[in-house]
């Protein structure tokens, strides 16, 4: 505790705690979200480097939960058909985390921000996105694009979201592969930033204390997605997205 209360103030990390718990339930209602609301929430009252550290954490136990949800063989299935997007993702993670320490702080905002309110947005107004299951093309930019974004943002949902929707990818099956996706993705950014210094003896504390709070607000919404109507979750999480994009775009203008 001594450790995070030197980066912040005993009502800062309150707050952090009330965050994690949160992104949690919208991640367990919908299978997506967390990294987008940690490191908009977070990196609005502890900065943007200390809020990536934090949610490396949360994010890599709550996608291993959401994978295996099914069990291992079926986890193991969508990594078989999901292999080239795994792959191209983990090499553009890997590339873009060393970015973190360089890159300005208003262009990191801007890039985070950018595509979730265009996604959100896109979403909320019902225009349709379809894409042949064969494209290995499309495939590929996406998964270079979403692992751009995520080795410097821990943020990769939106456009990875975006294509198994275009796929129009069944609930439960999209659910899973996105924890295959997600999770796997998470291992490779914890090593990308313990090598990119954000992961570290000062900030690791942080990422554990967010832990439980995080699985805590999981299991609520993983109740809730089994109790309750799908769309109208999904539609709720588009709108805290897009507050989210929003934010993060003001910050990148007006910081």
């Amino acid at each position: 505790m001594d450790t995070i209360f030197s980066l912040m103030s005993p009502g800062v990390f309150a707050l952090c705690l009330g965050i994690a718990v949160f992104a949690g339930v919208i991640k367990g209602m919908v299978g997506f979200a967390m990294p987008m609301i940690l490191v908009s929430g977070l990196g609005s009252i502890v900065g943007p480097e200390l809020a990536l550290a934090g949610l490396i954490l949360p994010t890599l136990l709550t996608n291993g939960w959401q994978a295996m949800r099914q069990g291992w063989r079926a986890a193991w299935d969508s990594v078989k058909r999901f292999r080239l997007f795994l792959i191209v993702g983990f090499v553009a993670l890997m590339i873009s985390a060393q970015l973190v320490r360089v890159m300005p702080e208003r262009l990191m905002l801007a890039l985070i921000g950018v595509p979730i309110t265009i996604f959100a947005a896109m979403q909320l107004a019902g225009v349709p996105l379809r894409v042949p299951s064969a494209s290995r093309r499309v495939e590929f930019s996406v998964a270079a694009f979403a692992g751009f974004i995520g080795g410097f943002s821990g943020v990769w949902g939106p456009p990875t979201v975006a294509y198994l929707t275009a796929l129009d990818t069944g609930k439960t099956e999209q659910l899973r592969i996105q924890g295959v996706i997600y999770g796997l993705g998470a291992v490779a950014l914890f090593f990308a930033h313990i090598a990119s210094g954000v992961v570290r003896t000062e900030t690791l504390p942080f990422s554990f204390a967010l832990l439980v709070p995080a699985m805590v607000g999981m299991w609520i919404g993983l109740k809730l997605h089994d109790r309750a109507d799908q769309a109208t979750f999904r539609k709720l999480t588009l709108m805290v997205l897009a507050v989210a994009g929003v934010n993060l775009l003001r910050r990148a203008i007006f910081a």
